[in-house]
Order: structure tokens, then sequence, then C-alpha cells
């Protein structure tokens, strides 16, 4: 092996290890790993009860394959999941109502309009509290304790008064996805237009600049860090609170339809592909706010880490 080969192979080597390819691909074998033995740990209880009724002679060999291929497992292998999905995602119209594809569309219809006012709403809150002493010491109290309250507790009253005023489909969801995301957003907001220190908010008093000046030019700049660290835990829990708010209503459309008629029929290789499709939709958004993030940051003259 020349000097030449050994240098190209340990930079490729580094280059996978620096990009995090090789750590990622170690964490994600040893999950699969897991969860094969998983399903061949939770399956086999009901496997071995029916082998026992039926007096059918079994080896261990054929309980782990029976393990990965139960109809209805307790726990389904991922090859059935990914079975599954080709065949929801990829073999399905997308205007099917068998299509996964649909229902993460209507999931997230009421995920992107609940994440636009919760970041409206979000926003508005935090300009109060930082200008406003008295909506700082009064409102941010209750904006705190509301959180404490449980989505699931109050989804169905906000889908019930709503409905009662007129307001069904994607907008009801759309609030408890608002209610959910527009927390995290208020909090770093509020951060953000009290990170200027003293030194610089005296520099604009020097500039003879106004309180709008002040605002526009210092205070907003230096939280549009802090804003979309806020934004990206706020599309997760907005995706969040769009599935909790389909549970109580009996959806028929949208990825909590997909998992409560899982629960319903026992369907649970339903139930895993549609968690999976909502994880990767939950991903797909947070990458979204984080490219939005880097190029916002790059026209404000921030350099990249």
């Amino acid at each position: 092996m020349t000097e030449t080969t050994v240098h190209i192979g340990g930079s490729l080597w580094h280059r996978l290890y620096n990009w995090k390819v090789f750590p990622v691909s170690v964490i994600v074998l040893a999950i699969i790993v897991i969860w094969y033995a998983g399903a061949v740990y939770m399956n086999s209880s009901r496997l071995i009860d029916n082998y026992e009724r039926s007096k059918t002679d079994w080896t261990w060999e054929q309980l782990v394959e029976d393990s990965w291929s139960m109809e209805r497992p307790i726990l389904p292998a991922p090859d059935q999941i990914v079975v599954e999905l080709n065949k929801t995602v990829f073999q399905k119209k997308i205007t099917s109502k068998r299509s996964l594809v649909y229902h993460a569309w209507v999931t997230l219809s009421s995920t992107l309009l609940g994440f636009v006012f919760g970041t409206v709403l979000g926003v508005v809150l935090a300009v109060g509290i930082v200008h406003v002493q008295t909506l700082d010491r009064s409102l941010m109290p209750w904006i705190i304790a509301s959180q404490t309250i449980p989505i699931l507790a109050i989804a169905p009253m906000i889908i019930v008064v709503l409905g009662h005023l007129g307001l069904t489909g994607l907008v009801p969801k759309s609030i408890i996805s608002m209610y959910l995301c527009f927390f995290p957003i208020t909090i770093g907001m509020v951060k953000g237009l009290r990170s200027p220190g003293v030194l610089q908010l005296d520099l604009m008093k020097t500039y003879s600049a106004t309180a709008s000046e002040t605002f526009w030019k210092l205070r907003i700049p230096a939280s549009i860090p802090f804003l979309f660290a806020s934004l990206k835990v706020a599309i997760a829990i907005s995706l969040v609170g769009a599935i909790v708010a389909e549970l109580p209503t009996g959806a028929v459309q949208g990825l909590g339809a997909r998992l409560l008629a899982g629960s319903y029929y026992g369907q649970t290789i339903q139930i895993w592909s549609a968690l999976v499709v909502a994880s990767l939709l939950g991903m797909m958004l947070v990458w979204i706010v984080s490219l939005s993030e880097t190029v916002v940051l790059r026209k404000m003259g921030v350099q990249p880490s």
C-alpha cells in the first residue's frame, strides 16, 4: 500500500468522522439491532402461547422468523414498517385516503397555519412584555402557567367551543398548534430583545437614536438568533399539536386519524408507519427553519461557524 493510498484513505476516514456520518451510522445500526431484538422479545410470548395451544413443535429460529412477520405484532419489525411505507406512500395516489402523503398534507396544513399564528402571537407578546413593564409583571406569569395545562385536557374543549362558534376543520387544529408553539417563541424573543447590553444601549443614545430606531436597529437584529432557536422548537411542537388536535375530534384525515384508526383495529404496523412519517415530517420542518436561519444570518453579515 503506497503512502498516497494511506493518505487518501486517512483523509476520507477523517472527513466521514468530521461529517458525523460514521457516528450517526453506528447509532442507527445499533437502534435497528435493538429494535429487531425487541420485536422478538415483545412478540414471542403471544407466539409461544399459540404454539402451545395448537400443540405445534417449534424452534428458536422459527420463533424469531414468526416474530418478525406477524400480521398484528405488538412491536413490528423495521422491515414490516418499510413495506407498509412503500405501500402507503409510493404505491398509492397522493389523493387517495389510504395514502400517507395525503394524510401528512392534512396535518401539515394545520401545523403551518398554527405555526404562523403562534409566531405572530409570540412576537407581539414579547414586544409588549419588553416595552411595557405592566405586561411583564402581569402577563408573563400567565403565559408560563398556560403551559402547565395538559393539551389533551383542553383540546376537546377548544374543539367544542370553536365548533359552537361555527369554526370547524383546519382552524380549531391550528389554534391548538398555536397554543403549544407560541410559548417558546415568546420566551426566546423576550430574551433576544433584552440581549443588548448597557454599553450598546448607551451607544445608541449617544447617536440620539429614538426608541423606535433602537428597537429596529439594535434589539431586532440582536434577537434574530434567539428567534430562530425558538422557531426550531416551535415548529416541532406545532406538529405535535396538530396531531393531538386530530385525536379528540375523531378525525378521518391526517396522521392523527391514522393513529386512531390503527389503535381501533389493532393495526400496529399502520400506527408505526404514521409515526415514522410524522417524525420525518418534523425533521423536514426543523431543517427548513435551520436553512432559513442560515440564509437570514448571512444576509445580516453573520459568518457561519
